[in-house]
């Protein structure tokens, strides 16, 4: 009997129904929470998910009875507190009379939820995840994921209980794609539109969207594995950028590490930063300060106030607006970067402990974060400048001393992608929208929850045209010289981006020809860039003009050059080359 258990086909029979069950029971809390159910259907609800709980346990304890491999301490630790976790859940709901009467906040029925969720993600993990080149490229592969994720969450906005008087399927598309591509652009207020189910199926897009579903998918199966196969470390290696095949996961780690570190300490400040009159209830509190944490560090711009941070309780909160600026100010960063900069930080306080200041320092902060750094202090200290003298007697007129200077901060940093405003942009001078739209078009850094062309682009188009000045061929910085395919590709990149933002200029011209010229392009670059800032005419688009934002959206995420990378077959490198000839160009 016990040789027929542990053989290995019926294993992988169990383990497989053990999988389908879970996610059939991930759809049946997707139903109970998304409709009304009859008392018989819910009766029947709640005994299949005991039915999923009870196997999920009994499937985990036969896993480390087959399996010969060794496991992880952090495998073995995560299931031991899930089976505790779950088992005082499963005693608390379907085992106890009187558990409602002392234990009223765990009573509640989402504990159930996070227990199937759970289950879930224990039996996702152990599938195996092949990520195959010879059916798809990284390209396709990374478009795809985020098509995949825009209509499971245009679905699910348009469940009945997600909203308080329905949705419609435009509406919910863009709402949809508005928050996978972190974009922020809204037809509907988040607010008071949607339910808090509702409000959290946009939050959990968000973050999905911020560090892609292959992020958690990938490094969830390899944390519960303990490998993977190089195919698939090849294929996260180019979705990731690393440098080194064989650091993909540890990379894909650090990436949720500083995520879920700097969105948690962002919503605890952001916690305390909140006076009891702005928001009485402590619950309520705490759902907006995880949510604005969550919201600014993804540079979604998304907020559940109706006039996002210009609201009258917190435009006058200078600490709250520090906060939301520090956080998306990371978050536009990129992973390489924040990464690279707390090695550096490690590396500067063991030289200054150890009384090390005269030895020569190794070379840390590479070029990318150097220039990046350099471009994006420069932009934050000029745009604030800028902003701050144009909007002076303006829309910086009811703030007075520090207050200014917080504002115009504002002001100038949320442009580059995080849609946030905290003065109203309709009563803007021309020339203050005029630098939001280039800002915007700049937008955040490479390998961060930010789109744009990308301050890395930026630099390097500068740098190009400053070198072909002083009569060089090559550009040169930092004692490094920058390779030919990254100025190649940062040209490129800001080419599409002008067509893409100038066809869609000229749709939305024509299919809502009574809007003005600046409102159109200010929105058509913000929708390219994923910033989320607008003129006001958003809710008032027409059903093609909104159509032709989403698109836009969606481009603006995964980029132009990577969608023509997923169409187009790679060459293959010839032996032979033509010979050169020069273009003229002025």
């Amino acid at each position: 009997m016990n040789d027929f258990i542990l053989n290995p086909r019926f294993l992988k029979i169990i383990f497989r129904s053990a999988f389908i069950l879970s996610f059939l029971g991930v759809l049946a809390f997707i139903v109970d929470f998304g409709f009304d159910q009859s008392e018989g259907i819910q009766h029947a609800l709640n005994g299949y998910y005991l039915f999923i709980l009870i196997m999920g346990i009994a499937v985990t304890l036969l896993r480390y009875f087959s399996r010969r491999k060794k496991l992880s301490t952090s495998v073995i630790v995560f299931d031991a507190i899930s089976i505790f976790i779950t088992v005082y859940i499963m005693g608390i709901h379907f085992f106890s009379l009187e558990a409602h009467q002392h234990l009223s906040m765990l009573y509640n029925d989402n504990w159930v939820k996070v227990a199937i969720l759970l289950t879930f993600v224990r039996e996702f993990a152990e599938q195996q995840i092949n990520l195959k080149r010879t059916y798809f490229n990284p390209a396709q592969v990374f478009i795809l994921s985020f098509l995949g994720i825009i209509l499971f969450g245009t679905g699910m906005l348009m469940l009945p209980k997600a909203t308080h008087t329905g949705i419609h399927f435009l509406d919910a598309l863009f709402t949809s794609t508005s928050a996978v591509c972190v974009t922020g652009l809204v037809v509907v207020d988040t607010g008071s539109f949607f339910t808090p189910f509702g409000q959290s199926i946009i939050l959990v897009l968000i973050q999905l969207g911020g560090l892609g579903i292959l992020t958690f998918a990938s490094y969830f199966s390899y944390f519960f594995k303990g490998g993977s196969t190089y195919e698939n470390q090849v294929m996260l290696s180019d979705i990731t950028n690393s440098q080194k095949i064989g650091e993909v996961y540890s990379t894909l780690k650090r990436i949720l590490i500083i995520t879920f570190s700097i969105e948690a300490i962002g919503a605890i400040t952001i916690f305390f930063s909140i006076p009891k009159q702005a928001i009485a209830d402590v619950g309520d509190r705490i759902v907006f300060s995880v949510f604005h944490s969550i919201s600014a560090f993804c540079n979604a711009g998304f907020s559940t106030l109706s006039s996002s941070l210009y609201d009258v309780n917190f435009r006058f909160n200078y600490t709250f607006q520090i906060l939301i600026i520090a956080l998306f100010v990371l978050g536009g960063l990129g992973f390489p970067i924040v990464m690279n900069l707390i090695k550096y930080l490690k590396y500067k306080a063991f030289y200054i402990t150890h009384k090390k200041k005269k030895l020569k320092q190794p070379w840390v902060l590479n070029l990318n974060s150097r220039i990046i750094l350099i471009t994006t202090i420069s932009l934050t200290v000029v745009g604030t400048i800028l902003f701050y003298i144009d909007e002076y007697n303006n829309t910086l007129a009811m703030h007075t001393g520090v207050g200014k200077w917080v504002h115009a901060l504002f002001g100038a940093a949320t442009p580059r992608t995080a849609g946030f405003n905290s003065v109203p942009l309709e009563q803007l001078h021309f020339s203050t929208v005029m630098l939001v739209i280039f800002l915007m078009w700049i937008g955040a850094s490479p390998a961060s929850t930010g789109g744009g062309i990308k301050t890395s682009t930026f630099a390097i188009a500068t740098l190009n045209f400053l070198s072909l000045s002083m009569g060089k061929t090559r550009i040169e910085v930092y004692r490094r010289e920058v390779a030919d395919i990254s100025i190649k590709r940062a040209f490129a990149i800001m080419s599409l981006s002008l067509v893409v933002i100038g066809l869609a200029v000229i749709a939305i011209s024509i299919t809502d020809s009574e809007l003005s010229l600046l409102s159109i392009a200010f929105e058509c670059f913000s929708a390219y860039s994923t910033v989320g800032l607008t003129l006001g005419i958003t809710t008032g688009l027409s059903s093609l003009g909104k159509g032709v934002i989403i698109v836009v959206m969606f481009v603006g995420r995964v980029s132009m050059l990577s969608i023509m990378i997923a169409i187009f077959n790679k060459s293959k490198y010839t032996a032979y080359r033509y010979p050169s000839e020069e273009i003229l160009i002025n």
